[in-house]
């Protein structure tokens, strides 16, 4: 009967062909967007393992830096470094934004760090895969190959131009843009200092108000205004701890004694797989829902229609005394060929397509056997009508025929 299922597959190969590409399609799609969630997740735990934090000190009651805004005293980091089994500590700004290199706009997270010889502090890029890293307090910046950028290049960041002076590789941010890693000060600059004409105005507002135009507030109103000028803060502290250190004890400790919000590596993942992710990868799962109903509906058609083709040739069978479960098998054959013609072509093209989407596609190896899995699951299931409509068939059919 495999012989029999063989050949009927041979006869109307052209329907199996081309249905096994229109469904392998699908199968892809569904492979890539599993690879799109799978990436998601990757860039977020990339983001993390660069970091090389132990510890996140953030603004009191936020999710930030990465789900919330964050806003920090840079000076706080003394005293969380005077703590003992802190081991180093660093000030970080996280700014996403639109970043321009003469006509051409690259969407990048842009990261202020402090430079200097500290080429292994928390927030800094682990490896360059070309060039140097920071080492002059203004105008250098390190970016992701992501970019599309090169060494020697000028970027132009707010009202500033900077030149490339490294090159580093998977540095992401959660939502998979590349970063760009730039002096604090420059980065402070960018992020919290206000424009000319914002400045100008929030002046001349302070001036007006006549609460500082009382005798004697002359030093009040000028600290106002020196306070519009400049700017102190950083979005985090990350905190690398000693080895022997817990990292919950310590969060514990920063937080009950400095009144700031501190996580650890886990609850930082859990924030971003859990919140920032966690709708998309809704949204994802939706699709392969669908995306599974269509590739069903696709085979049990295609096999609905090849059974009805065959109506005579069933009628035949069941004549000399075929039993039921060998056309039952016939039929369920035909489908699981289909789905695994389906999912070759859906393997071959998510493989081709996935290094051409603008997002990082992580394809596992896993997740190809589950797929196989429901494929071969789904095809079984999607023979049912067939399977029942050739069971109803009259044998009589045959002669009358």
């Amino acid at each position: 009967m495999i012989s029999l299922a063989g050949r009927d597959i041979l006869h109307s190969w052209g329907k199996f062909i081309f249905t096994g590409i229109g469904l392998g399609l699908l199968i892809g799609v569904t492979f890539v967007m599993a690879g799109v969630y799978r990436g998601m997740v990757d860039d977020g735990k990339a983001l993390l393992d660069n970091s090389g934090a132990d510890l996140w000190v953030v603004q009191q009651n936020t999710l930030g830096p990465y789900a919330e805004s964050s806003s920090l005293n840079d000076d706080l980091y003394r005293t969380i470094s005077a703590m003992p089994g802190v081991a180093e500590v660093a000030n970080v700004t996280y700014l996403t934004m639109q970043v321009r290199k003469e006509e051409r706009d690259v969407r990048a997270m842009v990261v202020g760090i402090v430079p200097g010889d500290r080429f292994a502090a928390p927030g800094w890029p682990p490896y360059l895969v070309a060039g140097r890293y920071l080492t002059r307090g203004h105008y250098e910046a390190v970016a992701d190959v992501a970019t599309g950028f090169v060494i020697g290049d000028t970027v132009r960041i707010r009202r500033k131009d900077f030149t490339i002076v490294g090159l580093t590789r998977r540095m992401v941010s959660s939502s998979g843009d590349p970063m760009i890693f730039i002096p604090l000060k420059d980065a402070q600059e960018a992020q919290f200092l206000k424009d000319n004409d914002a400045t100008w105005q929030s002046r001349r507002r302070t001036e007006a108000n006549p609460a500082f135009n009382q005798p004697g507030s002359s030093a009040i109103t000028q600290a106002v205004i020196d306070s519009q000028t400049t700017n102190s803060f950083v979005n985090a502290i990350l905190v690398r701890l000693d080895a022997h250190v817990s990292q919950d004890e310590m969060a514990q400790r920063i937080s009950r004694w400095k009144r700031l919000t501190v996580y650890t590596r886990a609850e930082m993942e859990e924030i971003l797989l859990g919140k920032l992710i966690a709708t998309s990868a809704r949204q994802i799962s939706m699709f392969l829902v669908i995306l599974a109903i269509v590739s069903a509906a696709i085979i049990a058609f295609i096999i609905y229609t090849l059974t009805m083709d065959k109506i005579r040739e069933i009628a035949v069978l069941k004549l000399i005394g075929t039993r039921n479960r060998t056309i039952a098998a016939m039929i369920m054959q035909q489908a699981l060929v289909l789905g695994i013609i389906g999912f070759v072509i859906g393997k071959i093209t998510a493989a081709f397509a996935a290094p051409l989407f603008p997002k990082h596609v992580l394809l596992l190896t896993q997740d190809a056997f589950i797929g196989l899995f429901l494929v071969l699951v789904i095809s079984a299931l999607s023979s049912v009508i067939a399977i029942r409509m050739a069971l109803k068939v009259d044998p009589a059919e045959a002669i009358g025929g």
